[in-house]
């Protein structure tokens, strides 16, 4: 129903535009009696063979939502009864902000890929904090980042403001240095400011009574030199583990109208490159730690197959604008196909 019908009439329209449409819709219908407990009928699968505990935490099942969707954790409750084993809010920055100008969110149907620049708009920390104050039991990850106008060298700052604050509403962190659309972040992924970023945070994380699995999230771009260098830098300050990957640069075989925009690209084109980072990650690691993949994942095979090639996890986020809600479930069912051979 979601690709015959409902997909096609959604994409005659402005993507951030129907992004915000959606949004108000779907907490419209879920505030009506009973459609919550349809839309769990219809998507939710329980069972203990999907459960997976990942750097201490018990996941229901290992599909979650990534990053970007749920910028300011409006909607997670009601994102979660669409089968996600976990929601990741965010990019959160300390101070409220607009982001870059629209347009800004392009689709590119031909390629089943999302080209965005959206450049971390957000209603700011603590506008979040509000809304997580009535988290129903959903497992949340907080992806973190920096106002545009912070300069690279109070970034940590930024970071560690964020990390403060949201320490009680998360379950996890999610370090974004990776992210094309905030000028020079990306510089942060280089080895002296990332090692010095994410030591900050674990030391901070260390001193308190409970400690928060804090994720690193990089880039699909890196070379296979860079790529050991976050393997080094993750057993050196002992973080919890790696995101791989966010959008990229790239525009290597691109066919849509809108391939030249600037930004970051998602989508179908990132499926090989996120599995070929995770597979590097996880065997030159050895590893060492946990993995959550996400990049190109359009159908239950690819899921499998970033499974296979080394995660532990994994998130959905184009695949989920371009297959519907239904891909969560197929996947879930996938895995449990795998498990019974």
């Amino acid at each position: 129903m979601y690709k015959l019908l409902i997909r096609p009439l959604l994409f005659w329209f402005n993507p951030e535009e129907v992004h915000y449409f959606t949004f108000s819709a779907i907490r419209f219908i879920s505030k009506i009696p009973g459609f919550s407990s349809v839309f769990r009928a219809i998507y939710v699968i329980e069972d203990k063979r999907l459960e997976t505990e990942v750097f201490g935490l018990k996941f229901k099942n290992p599909v979650g939502l990534a990053a970007g969707f749920d910028k300011d954790a409006v909607l997670y409750n009601e994102l979660s009864n669409f089968g996600f084993g976990f929601i990741e809010i965010g990019t959160l920055t300390p101070k409220a902000q607009d982001g870059n100008p629209k347009k800004r969110l392009f689709r590119l149907k031909q390629d089943a890929a999302i080209i965005n620049r959206m450049g971390f708009n957000n209603k700011g920390i603590q506008a979040a904090i509000e809304k997580l104050n009535q988290n129903k039991a959903v497992l949340i990850g907080g992806n973190i980042g920096k106002n545009k106008l912070t300069p690279n060298e109070n970034a940590v700052d930024d970071y560690v403001i964020c990390f403060e604050a949201l320490y009680d509403y998360v379950d996890y962190f999610v370090v974004n240095v990776s992210s094309p659309n905030t000028p020079n972040l990306r510089e942060l992924q280089e080895k002296a400011p990332l090692t010095k970023l994410l030591q900050t945070l674990q030391d901070l994380n260390l001193a308190r009574p409970e400690q928060k699995p804090i994720l690193l999230k990089i880039a699909p771009d890196l070379t296979n030199e860079q790529l050991l260098d976050i393997i080094d830098i993750v057993n050196t300050t002992k973080i919890a583990g790696v995101i791989a990957t966010n959008t990229t640069i790239s525009r290597e075989g691109l066919q849509s109208e809108n391939k030249e925009q600037a930004g970051g690209l998602s989508g179908k084109p990132l499926t090989s490159r996120s599995t070929e980072v995770i597979r590097f990650l996880s065997q030159k690691s050895n590893k060492s730690f946990p993995i959550i993949g996400v990049g190109g994942i359009h159908s239950a095979q690819e899921a499998i197959d970033k499974l296979e090639a080394g995660a532990s996890l994994i998130q959905l986020y184009t695949g989920f604008i371009y297959e519907g809600p239904a891909l969560v479930k197929a996947i879930n069912k996938k895995i449990l196909e795998s498990v019974a051979q």
